[in-house]
């Protein structure tokens, strides 16, 4: 049995599932696209071909046998994408969460059943089906559990409002002890620049005190200096308009102090070194184009 443990973002990893982009299949329509970003390469014929985002993940899944992770890779389904393992579920102490995803995308769990069917049947729930809830909206952190959420009337109409309140009770019912901190996220269908996808779109931590943060990101201030007050201005990484949408706070870390980024996010990369972290450089700059990065196609299942 998988004995589960994610307390927070950045404690050593031991297993993991990574995501498959084998057998993607083809380019999307315009239609058929879930965010403004794919929209955007479908648009201009630069979408990610198939072999270039698996060269990429394999990049990524060498840095785990570098370090000595398990690795879980999700059955191959013929023709789809399977890339974005954090979106299906996700770990908060020794709970898996199955997320209720678009429900065209329910296959992507049945790819990982293998992997449910290792841990404890009483450790796996699912919430019921008015809880929108996806794993790149969560983000355990010690006795806290950031969640990004929008808040909009109009939720019901942004394919990319992906986090309800509906979710964010859920994690407080589930998890009574935990502080449950949502935060309110800018969502735009056509702009990807001012799209939030999820939290880890514009806000994720680094080593056990550091974080990389999108002001823009968050429709409240409040909600930006909670973070701030939290962590320290000093502590925090300002990333800019364009480098949130390179995806630069979608980083993974496989310890406190190693974290896997992508190679072209050079200011991001140096200040993490100048902070003492080692930077584990990999190419990913064609799955960014699907508006995800590192920490969209992880699901961790066991830190320390």
């Amino acid at each position: 049995m998988l004995q589960l443990n994610v307390k927070n973002e950045t404690s050593r990893l031991r297993a993991v599932v990574l995501g498959t982009a084998t057998s993607n299949g083809p380019t999307p329509t315009i239609e058929e696209a879930y965010d403004p970003k794919s929209l955007e390469h479908i648009k201009a014929g630069t979408y990610p071909v198939e072999a270039d985002m698996v060269n990429e993940m394999e990049a990524f899944n060498k840095v785990f046998q570098k370090y000595d992770v398990k690795v879980f890779r999700p059955q191959i389904i013929e023709n789809y994408n399977q890339i974005f393992a954090r979106d299906i579920g996700f770990v908060i102490d020794d709970i898996f969460i199955k997320a209720n995803i678009l429900p065209d995308r329910e296959r992507e769990l049945d790819a990982i059943q293998y992997v449910i069917d290792q841990i404890d049947p009483k450790k796996v729930v699912r919430p019921p089906e008015e809880v929108h809830i996806e794993g790149g909206d969560v983000m355990p952190w010690n006795e806290y559990i950031f969640i990004g959420t929008y808040k909009g009337s109009d939720y019901k109409d942004y394919i990319t409002a992906r986090t309800n309140m509906q979710g964010v009770n859920y994690i407080k019912e589930l998890f009574p002890n935990k502080i449950v901190k949502e935060f309110d996220l800018v969502k735009s269908k056509i702009e990807p620049r001012d799209n939030a996808l999820h939290l880890d779109c514009c806000f994720q931590p680094v080593g056990t005190n550091k974080g990389i943060i999108y002001k823009s990101g968050f429709r409240e201030e409040a909600d930006y200096m909670f973070l701030v007050n939290l962590f320290g201005k000093e502590n925090l990484f300002h990333i800019e308009r364009e480098e949130m949408y390179h995806m630069n706070s979608n980083v993974f870390s496989i310890a406190p102090d190693v974290v896997v980024s992508e190679k072209n996010f050079t200011r991001l990369n140096n200040w993490l070194r100048e902070n003492g972290f080692t930077v584990e450089e990999i190419p990913y700059a064609e799955i960014a184009k699907q508006e995800g990065l590192l920490r969209c196609s992880t699901l961790p299942l066991i830190r320390d």
